[in-house]
């Protein structure tokens, strides 16, 4: 990878950091249909107008004016070595943290301080000054210090920042507050005290009791929206811009017809999902409950957000194109409900100008009046092979504690924690399209002019769905398109496809351990799930739209950190950050529950490239090395003889002869050229050499000495290990002596549980650990709605501010004595049904201890 090195940023104050350089953006999925492409996701992630913006600034009061900062020189030091993590030493432990992408800031929540840290970030390359290998993240110091504008009286559990980075929601488990980071009430050198609202204090009780906060993060649409889901089983969408104790859209979940709930777990929602920018996806939210189902609330959309339109028009071709030529009513008249929404919530498709520089739709105030969404689900999984209804039951235990979606090229992924250690993955089959159930109306709040201010409404699901998805099978091939499209809008959930059940092989806990699912910003197939021991990086192979011919390749696990904790139930990380850098990679920012932080380097890539090994070559250890200070092979092989003329020749010469005298020089002359001077050489050798046979001889000599020392401590540990077998072997023939001794106790002639005690036990602690949960609080949910509607009827709602709401066919809606009643004896019934539960478990734990004795 060929790096572009920038030029160091100047030394700026830590509330202004050097600019972001942004990352290239990832791939443009495509759509799952064949012959359609997704337009760019880049366009619809853009920040609501400035009109709302202004507007809401005007409704705000106006706070006095605040003398200018004069900021010091900042210093830029490592994030993990930053003062305001080291001098927290364990003392209050870590907080939640969250990232700005766009001005470069971490906000770190201080619990001991009640506080948010603002830390300004840069990402340097070493390479470019030569002192290192890997990405800096420094941060500035000095940091500052936001301070709520007064006590919020609860523990900020986690903390959301909107796309623009003006507003941070700090969530806790009963209670919600938004700080607004630009609005400065006061400041006092680097602590700035920022103006802060409560939300929904009138629905969400003071005394930490009834209703909890299972989830809350803001809208990836808008800046001024934000999502509660809440423990009575309701979503509530805010809107920061108008009005924060009324919800701007309301939606009651009923998952489960009335008196036909088996299991508690299946109405009690964990955590949602917004979806990601394919198709009607964007305009979906994703709901998991504790047993595992997964629902589908489509469409929802904020009052006043931005959508691409091109994204808008597509869809609307889709609909036309393939839902009305239908020759099925039902298809035809769902097609015929789409169209209306779309073309009420978003006019400029009715309206098509030439203007090609409007690239953005804002979505109206729209909702039917005589129907209500429907809560698509619980969504049907298939297997891969067979295309056979698979449960979960057979995969999966305990209970449901986390959810994520993710968008991978053509593929939607649902990925689901369980508190069992392990991670359930699974991919949309189908395109998710709206449904809405006819008959059931929606009660509207709409201000004198008409125009609609709130929504709420009850969601059923519906109960014929499942039924119909075994009918419903997708077609791998393609063969048959048309079918598929007319199931798809038949209104029909789309079923899931079973990818992969990933084991983490975290150990056993006596409660559910406690998991988090966090998306990799730059690889949409890669995530991250962090438990007690540690963190683990998932990278997914096989995806069914993407990449199918990889179908046999398992999900890849490597873990990142390990902690070595064995009480996996208690979470390790208070707060995780994900930060794509200019560079191609990401960097993992977390804090620990002590207050610590480190950083993880990731590579872009998706896995490292194989190390390639050559078995058939000869390594370079296996060849032999030339020997050194060694006497040369020529002078050991000896000179070279001289070519000698035959006998016969030289008989026939005499001495005193000129020629035998002439011979007889020329051999003389021969003999000393060949011996004498090789002579000469081994001499020279023989004298050089003596210096190298004496070193060789002294490290002989030593290496002598040091083997002569291991063998005396070898024979010295030879007494010492003989001991310790003679040891082990009395220690091991004492516990044959207990194992003999066990065998004679009463226990030890019990028998084990047949089959059906053990499906009757595995019942029992299903009971124990995850229904008697949801029943509690299920119970509490409806104390606390009870209590308040108790309130609100007693009080009239005079003087409240609050616009009753109001059905235009119905007329308006007040809670008449009869459905009180029914509410209090269906909690009475409730109490009843918790304590003979709880009567039947200690019979059973009583009779089963009687056994064991």
């Amino acid at each position: 990878m060929t790096r572009i090195t920038a030029p160091p940023p100047p030394s700026s104050p830590p509330g202004s950091p050097p600019p972001i350089r942004h990352s290239p953006a990832p791939a443009t999925p495509l759509s799952r249909r064949r012959g359609r492409h997704s337009p760019s996701p880049s366009l619809a992630f853009t920040p609501s107008s400035s009109a709302s913006t202004s507007a809401a600034a005007s409704s705000r009061p106006k706070l006095r004016p605040t003398p200018k900062r004069a900021y010091a020189p900042s210093q830029w030091v490592p994030l993990s070595s930053h003062p305001d993590f080291s001098r927290r030493d364990g003392e209050g432990g870590g907080g939640a943290a969250a990232w700005d992408a766009t001005a470069s800031r971490l906000y770190a929540w201080d619990p001991s301080a009640c506080g948010a840290h603002r830390i300004g970030v840069r990402i340097r390359d070493p390479e470019a000054e030569n002192d290192g290998e890997e990405v800096a993240v420094e941060a500035a110091v000095p940091s500052e210090m936001l301070m709520p504008e007064t006590d919020l009286g609860y523990v900020v559990t986690h903390v959301s920042l909107n796309t623009d980075g003006s507003s941070l929601l700090l969530v806790g488990s009963h209670n919600l507050s938004v700080l607004y980071v630009h609005e400065r009430v006061s400041e006092d050198g680097d602590t700035i005290v920022c103006r802060t609202a409560p939300i929904a204090s009138h629905i969400l009780p003071s005394n930490n009791d009834g209703i909890k906060v299972l989830q809350a993060s803001w809208h990836p649409f808008s800046n001024n929206h934000f999502a509660v889901l809440t423990s009575d089983a309701v979503f509530r969408l805010f809107d920061l811009s108008s009005d924060l104790e009324q919800p701007e859209q309301e939606f009651y979940f009923q998952p489960i017809l009335p008196g036909k709930c088996q299991n508690a777990s299946a109405i009690c929602p964990v955590a949602f999902s917004y979806g990601s920018d394919h198709l009607w996806d964007r305009f979906s939210v994703f709901i998991l409950f504790s047993d595992g189902s997964i629902f589908v609330l489509c469409p929802v959309v904020p009052f006043g957000s931005d959508y691409s339109r091109k994204h808008i028009q597509e869809i609307y071709e889709d609909v036309n194109a393939f839902g009305l030529k239908s020759s099925n009513p039902n298809v035809v008249t769902n097609s015929h409900l789409a169209i209306a929404w779309l073309e009420a919530t978003f006019p400029d498709l009715l309206h098509q100008s030439t203007d090609t520089s409007l690239l953005m739709s804002k979505a109206h105030p729209y909702a039917p009046v005589d129907d209500s969404l429907t809560l698509q689900g619980p969504l049907c999984r298939i297997c891969e092979e067979n295309n056979e209804s698979e449960g979960k039951s057979s995969s999966c235990e305990g209970k449901a504690v986390g959810f994520m979606y993710s968008s991978a090229g053509k593929d939607s992924i649902l990925v689901t924690a369980w508190g069992s250690g392990q991670l359930q993955v699974d991919a949309l089959a189908d395109e998710i399209q709206p449904q809405w159930n006819i008959g059931i109306p929606t009660r509207l709040n709409v201000d004198s002019h008409g125009q609609i201010k709130s929504v709420a409404m009850i969601c059923d699901s519906n109960s014929q769905d499942p039924l119909a998805l075994r009918s419903h099978q997708p077609s791998s091939t393609g063969s048959n398109v048309k079918s598929n499209i007319e199931a798809v809008w038949m209104g029909h959930s789309t079923p899931l496809l079973r990818l992969a059940i990933v084991d983490l092989a975290l150990p056993k806990a006596p409660s559910d351990s406690s998991l988090s699912l966090f998306p990799d910003p730059l690889v949409p197939e890669r995530f991250y799930c962090a438990h007690g021991g540690g963190l683990d990086m998932v990278t997914l192979h096989f995806l069914p739209f993407s990449y199918p011919e990889m179908a046999s390749t398992p999900p890849s696990v490597h873990p990142i950190l390990t902690t070595g904790n064995s009480d996996t139930s208690s979470p390790f990380l208070s707060g995780f950050v994900t930060i794509a850098d200019a560079y191609g990679h990401v960097q993992l920012v977390g804090i620990t529950c002590l207050g610590e932080c480190f950083v993880v380097e990731m590579k872009g890539w998706k896995e490292p490239t194989p190390l390639q090994l050559d078995i058939d070559s000869k390594s370079i250890k296996d060849v032999e090395p030339p020997a050194t200070g060694m006497i040369s092979k020529e002078l050991i092989a000896g000179p070279d003889p001289p070519i000698l003329p035959s006998s016969s020749s030289l008989k026939s010469l005499t001495p005193d002869s000129i020629e035998g005298k002439s011979t007889l020089h020329h051999y003389i002359k021969v003999f000393h050229e060949y011996y004498v001077e090789y002579g000469h050489k081994v001499f020279i050798e023989l004298k050089e050499h003596a210096d190298y046979v004496k070193t060789e001889l002294e490290d002989k000599q030593k290496r002598l000495e040091a083997l002569k020392k291991s063998l005396l401590s070898i024979e010295t540990k030879d007494q010492d290990i003989n001991k310790r077998i003679d040891r082990a072997f009395k220690v091991y023939e004492l516990l044959e002596k207990r194992i003999d001794s066990f065998k004679m106790l009463p226990a030890a002639n019990k028998k084990p549980l047949s089959q059906a005690e053990q499906e009757f036990k595995a019942q029992l602690d299903r009971f124990a650990d995850v229904e008697l949960d949801a029943l509690r609080s299920s119970i509490a949910a409806l104390s606390a709605r009870m209590k308040r509607f108790t309130q609100q009827s007693v009080g009239g709602g005079t003087g409240t501010g609050v616009v009753p709401w109001q059905a235009p066919k119905t007329g308006q809606s007040h809670i008449s004595e009869s459905q009180m009643s029914l509410l209090k004896s269906s909690l009475e019934k409730l109490s009843l049904l918790n304590e003979e539960n709880n009567l039947k478990l200690r019979l059973i734990d009583n009779e089963l201890k009687n056994k064991e004795q």
